[in-house]
């Protein structure tokens, strides 16, 4: 079995004459926490796009458990293994949470028409059982007891937590986070943080983030990859990223370089 649970190798996306993502490689090992940064227009969320089907490479391809993604639509993606949260939070709002959560689940249902119509005892096991699952997916992401609350009524923080469980109904290998902890606030974000990292230590799974909270990334990744201009950059371990000179010039700036030389040198 490869290591690596998804690979891009020389992936380009334009639009007209503009060129979003040019000439990537990309790897992901399995069950690995993988952190995409950049400045806003670096091509973050088009990889992203590309690796869920949204977009299709202009030229490169990926392959995803040793198989080739060819042209999939966002649906056979998902089936695939893959499922995302979005930057913007894109829920069923007029849905309840547990209905949310039900809708990512569907596509692992066996339940077809007839039996849908003729609701046998099979269809009804099926349901119980969905319904369960969705219910402890809501626990297990601190959502325990708000299964009936609309998503429109939910806190912000309680909707990102409600899209990764959602995506998690889908039963994903591989999770991919657009900006998950946008709009939290310290405490907020660095209980996101450690969901992530159970998601990888308790459920086996592998994470893809885009991440602007710099503290959020350098706690929770393995490797982090840069992206400007939608050029690959750099990459590397956290530690290596932060004191990366054409990291700091064109992303964390040089009050961020200073931070941290000033903590390495109470250390």
């Amino acid at each position: 079995m490869n290591d690596n649970l998804l690979e891009a190798k020389e992936i380009s996306k334009t639009f007209g004459g503009i060129v979003a993502v040019q000439k990537v490689d990309f790897t992901i090992p399995r069950q690995s926490i993988i952190s995409l940064i950049g400045p806003n227009g670096a091509g973050k969320t088009t990889f992203f796009n590309l690796v869920t089907g949204i977009y299709t490479p202009t030229t490169g391809h990926i392959t995803f458990d040793g198989q080739p993604m060819g042209e999939l639509k966002p649906h056979e993606v998902t089936n695939r293994g893959i499922a995302r949260t979005f930057q913007n939070i894109r829920l069923f709002s007029n849905m309840t949470a547990l209905e949310n959560v039900l809708v990512g689940e569907h596509l692992r249902l066996s339940t077809g028409l007839i039996g849908a119509v003729l609701r046998t005892s099979k269809v009804k096991a099926e349901e119980r059982n969905a319904r369960q699952k969705a219910l402890d997916l809501l626990e297990y992401v601190g959502l325990g007891g708000k299964g009936d609350e609309f998503a429109k009524n939910l806190p912000y923080g309680d909707q990102r937590r409600l899209e990764i469980a959602r995506a998690l109904g889908t039963e994903p290998k591989l999770l991919l986070l657009d900006e998950p902890t946008a709009g939290m606030n310290p405490n907020e974000s660095a209980s996101l943080t450690r969901l992530v990292d159970r998601l990888r230590r308790e459920r086996g799974l592998t994470v893809l983030l885009i991440e602007h909270d710099m503290k959020v990334v350098m706690e929770v990744s393995d490797r982090v990859t840069v992206l400007n201009f939608g050029r690959k950059i750099a990459e590397g371990l956290p530690a290596e990223i932060r004191a990366n000179a054409e990291v700091i010039e064109a992303y964390l700036g040089k009050e961020y370089a200073k931070t941290v030389a000033e903590e390495k040198g109470k250390n």
